[in-house]
């Protein structure tokens, strides 16, 4: 039996990557599973704020992660790499396959906060479950989303033309924190962010900036501020000076009353 497992982590180990592993998340999972958020913001999130701060549906890459390694459920032996990605690869399709929240990896005190998750046979192949476990297994030794400095959106001479319009204009400047692989983030543009209503309104007394916070970083100094929550909105004031920051996800009623109040 352990030469059969030598044989097939040896022929899983010439073709299964990390970097495949995070294809197939973003690919397939992401839609739904957002990638990383800071555990600590995630902690006052459930224990703090009743999940308000974030509104999770599902948990992120960085809590299976965490469940999967640390947790009291934790897979495998991780003096055992070879035998453990084995384990994680056999866990995964089992609950991916058949999801029962009895037998989830994840805290039980989040469960309760979490949609019901449907069966994904049939839209994993066997490579992908593979992969995935790869992915997950060296999450930790890849996560560099702290460490990666990227170009700012704005300019130091643009900012300042822009401050210079919101002065000018008698507005302020509303900063859109989005992401190409943020579910949440597309959610909004369709049912908020371009209703006539919204546009006309947000045009009329701000200035709208986006940001793609997976090739820029924030302008006016808020790369610091900065909760690494997709969407998240900033207020800025004609100084360039930060009022208010709304992280997450609203509905067109909360929105629409984010706007007003930061007018008085």
């Amino acid at each position: 039996m352990r030469l059969i497992l030598i044989i097939l982590i040896f022929v899983l180990n010439l073709y299964a990557t990390y970097e495949d592993g995070k294809k197939v998340f973003e690919q397939k999972c992401a839609s739904c599973h957002k990638e990383y958020i800071p555990l600590n913001l995630i902690k006052e999130n459930y224990f703090e704020k009743d999940n308000t701060l974030l509104n999770l549906k599902t948990p992120t890459a960085n809590m299976i992660v965490w469940a999967m390694m640390d947790g009291p459920k934790k897979i495998g032996d991780p003096n055992e790499p070879d035998i453990q990605v084995l384990e994680i690869e056999k866990f995964l399709k089992d609950y991916l396959e058949n999801p029962d929240r009895f037998n989830a990896i994840c805290d039980d005190t989040v469960m309760n906060y979490y949609d019901n998750k449907p069966s994904m046979k049939g839209e994993l192949t066997n490579e992908d479950y593979v992969n995935l476990s790869y992915y997950f297994l060296d999450y930790k030794a890849n996560l560099k989303e702290d460490l990666v400095v990227k170009e700012p959106l704005l300019k130091t001479e643009e900012e300042k033309q822009l401050l210079n319009k919101a002065k000018n204009e008698s507005k302020k400047i509303l900063i859109y924190a989005t992401s190409k692989t943020c579910f949440f983030c597309k959610k909004m543009d369709k049912e908020v962010l371009s209703l006539s209503e919204i546009k006309d309104f947000s045009d009329k007394n701000y200035i709208f900036v986006e940001v793609d916070m997976e090739n820029s970083s924030l302008p006016f100094d808020l790369q610091k501020e900065y909760k690494k929550i997709t969407p998240s909105f900033f207020i800025v004031d004609e100084k360039g000076n930060l009022n208010n920051q709304y992280p997450g996800s609203w509905s067109k009623k909360d929105y629409m009353d984010i706007l007003k109040k930061n007018l008085k």
